[in-house]
C-alpha cells in the first residue's frame, strides 16, 4: 500500500483524556507506517503570588510533573504500539499561534484534533478555536466528532462542481485527491455527494416559477448541475452507485446523509473568506457542529 501519509500532527486537549481524535490518529499512523507527533497546548502554570509563595511552588511542581508524567507516559504507550512518536506539552497563552507554528516547523500532511463543542451562545461571541484553524490553518485538517471505527469504514467528498471560486481555486479536485488518498489508506469505499440548492431560482425576482417556461428553466439548470456533477464523478472514476446528486441546502443534506450511509468521515473545502462572509461562516464551519460524523477540511 502506497503511504498517503508520512507524518501526522495530533493535538490532544488538555484534559489529556483517550478521546476519539486520539483514536484515529493512532489508526491510520499504523495503516500507513507514519510518523505520529502528539501535541497538548496547555495553560501555563498558574501564577505564584508572593505573598504564598510556598504553597504556590508546591501547586506549581504539582502541575509540570502532570504533563511531564503523561509526555513519559503516552510516549512509551506509543511507542508499544510500534509507533515512531514525539510527545510534547506546549505552554501557551495563545493556542492557535502555537498550533500554526508547530504545523509550520514539522510540516505534517495531516492535523489530527478532536471537535471542541462550544455552547451556541458562546460561538456568537467568540470564535471557536476549531474555526480559527479552519480559516487559518494551511494542511488538510481531521476533526473527530465521533469515532463509530478506529479506521474510517465509509468516506464521502461534499463537492459542489458548480460554483465558480471552487473550480478557480481547484477546490473540487483538491477535496476529491484528499478523499481518495484517505479512502486508499482506509480501504474503504468513496462516495461523492452533491447538495444542489435551487432556493435562490425561487426566492428571486425574476418571474421563473410563475410561468410553464419557468419550469422548463428549472430542470433545464438541474440537468446542467447534474451534467457537472457526473462529468467530475468520472474524472475520477467513482461509480454510479456511489454518486449522490441530492437537492437541498449543504449542510442538512450532508448531515442527512452521514446518518443514513454511516459515513465516517467527509471531506470537505475550508475557503478562505473575508468580510461579512467571515461572520457568517463557512459551510464547513456550520458542519462542525451539526455533522454526526468527523470533517475534514482541506484548502
Amino acid at each position: 500500500m502506497s503511504r498517503q501519509y508520512q507524518r501526522l500532527l495530533l493535538i490532544v486537549d488538555q484534559s489529556l483524556h483517550q478521546s476519539p481524535a486520539v483514536q484515529r490518529a493512532v489508526a491510520l499512523a499504523r495503516t500507513a507506517g507514519a510518523f505520529l507527533d502528539v501535541r497538548a497546548f496547555v495553560e501555563p502554570t498558574p501564577v505564584v503570588h508572593l505573598w504564598d509563595e510556598k504553597v504556590d511552588d508546591a501547586e506549581q511542581q504539582r502541575y509540570l510533573r502532570r504533563y511531564r508524567r503523561w509526555e513519559a507516559e503516552e510516549f512509551d504507550r506509543l511507542s508499544e504500539l510500534g509507533l515512531e512518536v514525539t510527545v510534547k506539552a506546549v505552554f501557551t497563552t495563545h493556542a492557535l499561534l502555537d498550533i500554526l507554528k508547530t504545523v509550520e516547523d514539522l510540516q505534517p500532511d495531516l492535523l489530527i484534533k478532536d471537535v471542541t463543542l462550544e455552547p451556541v451562545l458562546k460561538r456568537v461571541f467568540i470564535t471557536p478555536l476549531d474555526c480559527h484553524l479552519l480559516r487559518e490553518c494551511p494542511i488538510p485538517m481531521h476533526l473527530v466528532n465521533q469515532v463509530r471505527y478506529s479506521l474510517p469504514h465509509r468516506i464521502v467528498a461534499a463537492v459542489d462542481p458548480f460554483d465558480p471560486s471552487t473550480q478557480i481555486s481547484g477546490l473540487n479536485d483538491t477535496i476529491i485527491q484528499t478523499a481518495n488518498a484517505l479512502a486508499l489508506q482506509c480501504d474503504a469505499p468513496l462516495h461523492l455527494l452533491y447538495a444542489y440548492d435551487l432556493s435562490p431560482v425561487f426566492n428571486s425576482d425574476a418571474p421563473l416559477a410563475g410561468g410553464g417556461w419557468g419550469m422548463d428553466f428549472i430542470e433545464a439548470l438541474r440537468q446542467s448541475l447534474h451534467e457537472a456533477f457526473i462529468t467530475l464523478a468520472e474524472r475520477y472514476g467513482v461509480p454510479p452507485e456511489r454518486r449522490h446528486f441530492v437537492m437541498g441546502l449543504p449542510v442538512p443534506v450532508i448531515s442527512g446523509f452521514v446518518e443514513e450511509y454511516l459515513a465516517d468521515v467527509v471531506v470537505m473545502g475550508a475557503v478562505h473568506r473575508v468580510g461579512i462572509d467571515r461572520l457568517i461562516g463557512s459551510n464547513t464551519e456550520r458542519a462542525l457542529y451539526s455533522v454526526p460524523g468527523s470533517i475534514l477540511a482541506v484548502r
